[in-house]
């Protein structure tokens, strides 16, 4: 077959989008990380392997290509960055990009100075392109070794903003470099913070302009949202780099944090659309520049390379680390764990093969040495911590524990009371809704919500299902309820699963719950939708009944199944200590504490009749605990 025929920009493109995509669900069966198929795949099928994927066919276009692919994966990092996590690890991200950039950029230059032989002006170079960390290849790490949430922010947050100053200031650099004589230090710092800034200002606007627009719904007409936005957000990039050059990154990162954490109609839908934009973009860019690289470049550099490389990742990197997060609050272990981090992702690649065309058009020495060795940096970091990062995380004692909280599927006024419950008994609590409403409600009270379809797997994935205690499906709808049992089921090993019906009928019954391995929420049917508006309308109380003898045969039944009212929640069962889900498998036992939701119509009936079982009123809250919000205890 003529090799030829490959050497076309169209088929370039179709083959690294199509071999990105089906790397990396090879990768996700094998459970190891994409990256490193991907960097293989893209030498093996570029011009030193099979010469399918020829990327000099794309010409300029390739940095085109590449600079608007990074738009949207950083646009959609941003997205994920929350005000409310940040806030509690501000000062170790800040300390971490300014004094961990510092010291990042100082140790890799004289790395490369003394094991290289490189000049100063390369060697700095190359400093600021490994500045950055790489939030593409650090998420799905992190989602894998299920490290402390304080940890992970960290490592994420670094990883998103530290990639929009290291892209700014390697060029920057790039520019006193080539131009040395058009500045000085005073100059090129004044031009690093001019494009952070003026970045972060016009993607602050535009992301606030992209808000009014989703509120006012008719001005984007529905379904094109995703579209729309994609549009924008390369708009806005482009725009911001013809304003100031580079200062793009910033301006689409700072957008995607503004929209993220507003809660629109359009939310849910964009984030899905943008994690599988991101996906295919990661893919296929990967696998073009890759694809770019040549074998002889990259052996060329010898063993000082690899010198280099185990500098970085032994001296620099905790250098830096441990330099950033100087009385951040962090323990000594959670810092080590950092500094062994450390992977370097697409942003760095992106850059490393701008600056060897930058220096190719020049005719300069070094740039296409200078991208070699940052793509050796990347395999080597990614591959590190892949296959070293579980261990370590054990090894220090940083893994999230099993058997941790609830996932609720809901976040109405009854979930949200329920989470609220065993929040105060210091039990984790993750919500998953699609109500823009309710999502602010359970944000107001300090609750953590993610806003999405509770069916999806990437949601699951999200709410760490798999180290939880169980799941609880609470929405008014009990197709859905039931739906999400299944799927929980088929993701997790989670052991205890509730699902709350409100009426028991052939197309709905508690047998094909009990058959899927999940038992009735409460022990009875409940209407979700009138208990949601009897707390909110503040008709419902808090009372705590303890068991002081169980009449003969009521312990094989069904929790407060007798009760012949619709007013009476059996929600949570004291025992052993421990805050549980009361369910239709409860089986009560003397000294059990039961959390009763209670209408306020049905008090003095609800009382009769739990005296007559054999429970003693121990508390009672009135309506107002309902309204005081878990942020305030």
């Amino acid at each position: 077959m003529d090799i030829a025929i490959f050497n076309n920009p169209g088929l370039t493109i179709a083959l690294a989008l199509a071999t990105g995509m089906v790397v990396q669900a090879l990768a996700h069966h094998l459970r190891v990380p994409g990256i490193v198929l991907l960097l293989g795949t893209g030498v093996a099928l570029g011009p030193d392997g099979a010469g399918l994927i020829q990327p000099d066919s794309l010409g300029p276009a390739l940095n085109i290509l590449t600079g608007f692919a990074v738009a949207v994966i950083l646009f959609e990092g941003g997205m994920n960055l929350k005000f409310r996590q940040l806030k509690r690890v501000q000062h170790s991200i800040r300390r971490l990009i300014l004094l961990g950039g510092i010291a990042t950029v100082s140790g890799a230059a004289v790395a490369v100075h003394f094991i290289m032989g490189w000049p100063w002006k390369t060697a700095v170079l190359f400093g600021t392109l490994v500045m950055v960390t790489g939030p593409t290849v650090i998420n799905p790490l992190l989602k894998r070794l299920k490290v402390k949430r304080s940890v992970a922010t960290v490592l994420e947050a670094e990883g998103v903003l530290i990639d929009a100053v290291g892209a700014v200031v390697a060029t920057v650099a790039l520019e006193a470099a080539l131009s040395p004589a058009h500045g000085t230090p005073v100059v090129w710092l004044w031009h690093v913070l001019s494009r952070l800034g003026f970045g972060a200002l016009l993607g602050s606007a535009v992301g606030v302009t992209l808000l009014f627009l989703y509120r006012v719904r008719r001005l984007i007409p529905e379904g094109t949202e995703n579209v729309f936005t994609l549009a924008v957000v390369l708009a806005l990039f482009q725009g911001s780099n013809l304003v100031l050059p580079e200062s793009g990154i910033a301006a689409v990162t700072m957008a995607g944090i503004i929209i993220g954490n507003f809660r629109t109609h359009a939310l849910r839908d964009l984030m899905e659309f943008k994690e599988e934009m991101t996906l295919l973009l990661i893919g296929m860019l990967f696998v073009l520049l890759a694809a770019d690289v040549r074998l002889d470049q990259v052996l060329r550099l010898g063993w000082p390379a690899a010198g280099v490389v185990l500098a970085l990742m032994f001296l620099v990197r905790p250098a830096a680390v441990f330099t950033g997060t100087v009385f951040s609050g962090l323990s000594w272990k959670e810092r080590l764990f950092i500094a062994w981090i450390g992977p370097r992702g697409i942003v760095a690649a992106a850059v490393a093969s701008f600056f060897a065309a930058a220096f190719a058009d020049r005719g300069l020495p070094g740039g296409y040495d200078l991208r070699a060795l940052v793509f050796l940096v990347i395999g080597a970091t990614v591959m590190f911590a892949g296959l070293t990062g579980g261990l370590v995380a054990g090894a220090l004692g940083l893994r999230r524990p099993s058997q941790v909280g609830w996932v609720i599927l809901g976040a109405n006024a009854l979930a949200r009371a329920l989470a609220k419950l065993f929040k105060e008994d210091g039990q984790e609590v993750v919500l998953i809704d699609s109500n823009v409403d309710h999502c602010k409600a359970a944000e107001e009270d300090c609750t953590r919500i993610i806003y999405g379809n509770g069916l999806q797997s990437r949601n699951l994935l999200r709410a760490e299902i798999d180290i939880r205690r169980g799941a609880l499906a609470l929405t008014a709808n009990e197709e859905v309820n039931y739906l999400f049992v299944r799927k929980v089921k088929e993701e997790s090993k989670v052991v205890s699963l509730f699902a709350a019906l409100k009426t028991d009928t052939v197309s709905m019954t508690r047998k094909m719950l009990h058959k899927s391995g999940t038992e009735l929420l409460f022990g009875t049917l409940i209407d979700v939708d009138a208990w949601d508006r009897r707390i909110n309308s503040r008709q419902v109380h808090l009372q705590v009944w303890e068991c002081v003898s169980v009449p003969p045969g009521n312990g094989e039944k069904p929790a407060f199944s007798n009760y012949s009212g619709n007013g009476l929640i059996g929600a949570a069962v004291r025992r052993n200590g421990r805050l549980s889900p009361v369910g239709d498998g409860t089986r009560f036992k003397e000294k059990d504490k039961v959390y009763c939701f209670v209408f306020q119509n049905e008090i003095q009936a609800v009382g009769t009749f739990l005296d007559q079982m054999g429970w003693r009123l121990i508390d009672s809250v009135d309506k107002a605990y309902f309204t005081t919000s878990v942020c305030t205890l």
